[in-house]
């Protein structure tokens, strides 16, 4: 059962982080509007589209930013407890440093759970909505890896494109290898590969079949054919894994290993965020409560200050490893979780402190 205290905790501490939410989010929307507007007008963007697309924007973003709104709400409300010196009542009463953490625990418990939920299920919807418009009206081509692409499609074959053009769907320098067991059985060229209505247009079409005693060599100047996989699959969007269920995401990134993808660790950092920032609803509620629940001589400013600068500081980690982990081999679960286990320890010592 919650006890008086409990519920006025949490009240407050859910109740702070939905009014940032609502008082930041309008701004956020705002500022964006008018740095897109031009766009927008001159792409002749619907009005029905632009209001899915801000809603999409907004989703998507509190998804990323919400741990930095519940951690400067948890500082605001906490600080103004500390300088009514209502900290100090509920800890003289009798009540230990532990039991008056429960209600913080108890919120950034719930606040996780949505958090999962969003995640899961609506956030990925969103982002998916969030950049279509973003390539149809703003990019005008989308953002997907274009050069030296390989892919295994199945257990069998191998392609191969020097460039790719996704507006037009034309790829160049193709090759197609086809093996039973280890053995290569044969290899298409081709200097140029279209697709059009459903088939594939070869230019420079050359195939090698390898026989018993020999091999043998078919070329054509153009040969429409069919192949069991779709143009766009072979150049995914960057952006692809976050349109993606968590199952529908595991199931992605087990056929991009099958295929040879080289660049799996943007979609295992995808993967390990949809877990690492609803937990960080923890980490940064632990901190704003032992920075903020004691009384200090510069005020609920410097609470504040101090907050901002643990914020921008866990941005710029995230966004430095989450980057690192992207460019290179550096493994993704430690770039992801990095900022997580940093502020846990800081989270921890400042906790014992403040028992103190």
């Amino acid at each position: 059962m919650l006890s008086i205290l409990d519920k006025y905790i949490l009240k407050r501490y859910l109740g702070a982080f939905a009014l940032l939410l609502v008082l930041f989010l309008p701004i956020m929307v705002t500022v964006h509007i008018a740095e897109k507007i031009g766009k927008i007008i001159s792409n002749d963007a619907p009005f029905g589209e632009v209001i899915i697309y801000l809603l999409d924007f907004t989703i998507y973003f509190s998804n990323f930013l919400f741990p930095l709104f519940l951690f400067i709400s948890t500082m605001f409300f906490t600080s103004k407890l500390a300088m009514n010196t209502e900290v100090i009542a509920f800890l003289s009463s009798g009540v230990s440093f532990n039991r008056f953490l429960r209600p913080y625990i108890i919120g950034a418990t719930i606040v996780c759970v949505i958090a999962l939920i969003l995640s899961a299920v609506f956030v990925p919807n969103a982002s998916s909505g969030f950049n279509e418009f973003q390539n149809k009206y703003f990019n005008r081509g989308g953002d997907k890896k274009t050069t030296n692409v390989f892919r295994q499609i199945n257990d069998s074959d191998y392609i191969y494109v020097s460039n790719y053009q996704p507006s037009s769907q034309i790829g160049f320098d193709f090759t197609l290898e086809h093996f039973e067991g280890n053995e290569l059985k044969y290899k298409i060229y081709a200097n140029r590969i279209k697709y059009e209505d459903s088939t594939y247009v070869l230019s420079g079409y050359k195939k090698r079949t390898i026989l018993e005693d020999g091999e043998k060599i078919e070329r054509e100047q153009r040969k429409d054919t069919l192949f069991s996989f779709d143009i766009d699959e072979l150049t995914p969007s960057d952006y692809i894994a976050e349109t993606l269920q968590f199952s529908e995401l595991n199931d992605f990134i087990e056929l991009e290993e099958k295929r040879g993808n080289a660049d799996m660790n943007i979609y295992y950092v995808e993967k390990y965020k949809r877990t690492s920032i609803p937990v960080s609803a923890f980490i940064f509620t632990l901190i704003a409560v032992a920075v903020s629940s004691v009384k200090k001589r510069g005020g609920m400013g410097l609470n504040l200050a101090i907050g901002i600068v643990i914020a921008m500081t866990y941005v710029f980690l995230d966004k430095v490893f989450g980057t690192i982990a992207e460019k290179s081999t550096f493994n993704p679960w430690i770039a992801v979780w990095f900022p997580n286990i940093f502020f846990a320890v800081v989270a921890f010592f400042l906790i014992r402190n403040a028992r103190r």
